[in-house]
């Protein structure tokens, strides 16, 4: 799940993106309205935390703008105005889901992966699958030649986009762009050290092959 932090308390924002990380979903972080537009100009995310009061752009009017042009991602309201009168205002704006500061960080998860349900909810659930490995993508569950795989989100991630290629190869700036939030530093290793677990837990015969200036193919 891609999820976008819009939240000028910078030290809050870098906190919920750690945490959120550690949760196995992919964060990038905004810090006022404006640049929470160009993000999701950029980029879908599954879900939008948005504080409603925000430098350059307030909240609601991000809000407002995102659903006047039908993005598809679930707006979670998280802001210290706690008021029914807020709620309601909040909700009116076009957001799914609104909670108050301070929270409960385990019941924001939740509603998270809640919310990040229903946002994939219109995407068909199909398992795909070559040369013996399948994926379901409903279940996030895959194996090889009827053998479970115990796969990390990120080692899911890969596997979906190379059976997705269909023997084509996918870059390493593909990959990384696609499941990793824009923190991460593009000198990273961290491509090639998931791919390199992913081949492990395939097993034998080896699968996935890396054409050089091109990319990984399965």
């Amino acid at each position: 799940m891609r999820v976008l932090i819009v939240e000028d308390e910078r030290e809050l924002a870098a906190m919920l993106a750690d945490g959120l990380r550690g949760e196995g979903m992919v964060c990038d972080v905004a810090h006022d309205g404006l640049e929470a537009l160009q993000r999701t100009a950029a980029a879908d995310y599954d879900v939008v935390i948005l504080d409603r009061d925000l430098p350059a752009l307030g909240g609601d009017a991000v809000c407002r703008a995102l659903g006047s042009t039908g993005y598809p991602a679930r707006i979670l309201m998280l802001t210290a105005a706690d008021s029914l009168s807020d709620v309601v205002e909040g909700l009116g704006h076009g957001a799914d889901d609104y909670m108050a500061k301070p929270f409960s960080y385990l019941e924001l998860v939740a509603r998270l992966r809640a919310l990040g349900r229903r946002s994939s909810g219109n995407r068909a659930a199909v398992v795909i699958g070559r040369r013996g490995v399948s994926l379901d993508t409903a279940r996030r569950a895959a194996e090889r030649d009827g053998r479970p795989l115990n796969l990390t989100p990120k080692e899911l991630g890969v596997l979906e986009l190379l059976l997705l290629a269909d023997g084509a190869p996918v870059s390493t700036e593909e990959l990384r762009d696609r499941l990793w939030d824009t923190a991460v530093d593009p000198a990273t290793t961290a491509v090639r050290v998931t791919v390199h677990a992913l081949r492990r837990k395939l097993g034998e015969p080896p699968l996935i092959a890396h054409d050089a200036g091109y990319g990984y193919r399965l």
